[in-house]
């Protein structure tokens, strides 16, 4: 099958196929697996225009809603950190996707960029990991205590008085937020976090992953909080970015562009991306609350640490 906006020749199920494997593993992480989705089209499938950014975001449309309504159905929904992360994203997001068009037709010199982030945070989680400095932050009590529930059969099918695991607010302010899971307290910066999400929503707005594919494992490695409670936050926050950006590039994208450039997304390729992905992530949510972060977090470390290292590498060669 021929896709008529990005020209690729790919047979009509490999894209679902792809979308769904992905973000099966990540979507547990936090992350919608876009930040693998976009080298797959762009080494695989060969499309590299700047069309293949907003492509990317409407995998991310299509798919993330699954995984958003799983953990927001098991009370796993950190709002106070979702909001913070959607509110500073956004202005860094707009900002990106200028620079996108103008400046970085050729994404090249920025996948250096993005290969040092990536390779940093990977690395610097695998060295929590290795040397045990992230495990007094890593929530272990309330995990334990979720994953009994979980193999307890606990059903939070619409029950008002079901037993399912909460993140309650505790307090907020604009220096520190505070919440609840399970019996355990976390906090985080709340400005600093804001000033994160505003940096991660100008890469994303560039490089086109919608930027859960930092913010999450950045707040892990460096506010300490559990993975278990900032999946849900990171993906509702990746949505809603991805959906500014995909209207930006469908309406105003091409008033900005430069003659004879393609910035409209692929509707097609991006959605079936996306039902593999909205397939897979909604299993991915569903699946989480049994697997430790002592499985997720070294998987998604040394994905991320990988990833960074190969285009960084491949900036050279």
């Amino acid at each position: 099958m021929t896709f008529p906006v990005s020209g690729v020749e790919t047979a009509i199920w490999i894209p679902p196929l792809v979308g769904l494997v992905i973000s099966f593993f990540t979507s547990m992480g936090g992350i919608s697996g876009a930040f693998l989705i976009l080298p797959f089209q762009m080494s695989i499938l060969g499309f590299t225009s700047p069309s293949v950014t907003p492509t990317n975001l409407v995998f991310n449309v299509v798919g993330i809603p699954s995984a958003v309504y799983r953990y927001f159905r098991e009370g796993r929904m950190n709002w106070p950190l979702a909001w913070n992360i959607i509110i500073g994203t956004i202005p860094g997001l707009v900002l990106g996707l200028f620079i996108r068009i103008w400046y970085l037709p050729d994404p090249r010199a920025f996948k250096l960029f993005v290969g040092c982030v990536l390779f940093y945070i990977g690395g610097r989680m695998l060295y929590q990991l290795v040397t045990g400095r992230g495990k007094k932050t890593s929530g272990q009590a309330a995990e334990t205590r979720m994953r009994q529930q979980a193999a307890a059969g606990a059903s939070c099918a619409g029950a008002s008085n079901c037993d399912r695991p909460t993140i309650r607010t505790i307090s907020w302010s604009l220096s520190c937020t505070e919440y609840e899971f399970f019996g355990e307290c976390f906090r985080f910066h709340t400005t600093g976090l804001f000033l994160l999400s505003l940096v991660v929503g100008l890469i994303g707005g560039v490089y086109g992953i919608g930027g859960g594919a930092i913010i999450a494992p950045f707040i892990v490695s460096f506010f300490g909080l559990p993975i278990h409670t900032i999946a849900g936050a990171t993906l509702m926050g990746t949505c809603v970015t991805s959906v500014g950006g995909v209207i930006f590039y469908e309406f105003f994208g091409p008033l900005v562009a430069l003659p004879g450039q393609s910035v409209r997304p692929d509707w097609l390729l991006g959605f079936l991306f996306g039902i593999g992905g909205f397939v897979g992530m909604y299993l991915g949510a569903s699946a989480q609350k049994y697997v430790p972060s002592s499985i997720i977090r070294p998987v998604l470390a040394i994905v991320i640490a990988g990833l960074g290292l190969q285009y960084v590498v491949g900036y050279f060669l």
